[in-house]
């Protein structure tokens, strides 16, 4: 079993963790709709990205309406 040859100072220990954090996320908004989205990601509300519609969104039908 690995056993440390000599103790980790808080130092070096803490070093090693400064990439660890976790980083606060920065939405844009939605050039198209105003909707916030991650950068560099389809908006999920309209489809749209750099300006152009990429994914067809089609309006929700409300299945129990129909049948009746």
């Amino acid at each position: 079993m690995a056993v440390p040859k000599s103790k980790i100072t808080r130092s070096r220990r803490g070093m090693r963790r400064s990439h660890d954090a976790l980083v606060a996320a920065n939405p844009n908004e939605c050039t198209n709709c105003g909707e916030l989205k991650r950068p560099h990601h389809v908006c999920a509300s309209c489809g749209h990205y750099d300006d152009r519609e990429v994914i067809g969104m089609t309006e929700e039908v409300d299945l129990d309406e129909d049948a009746a």
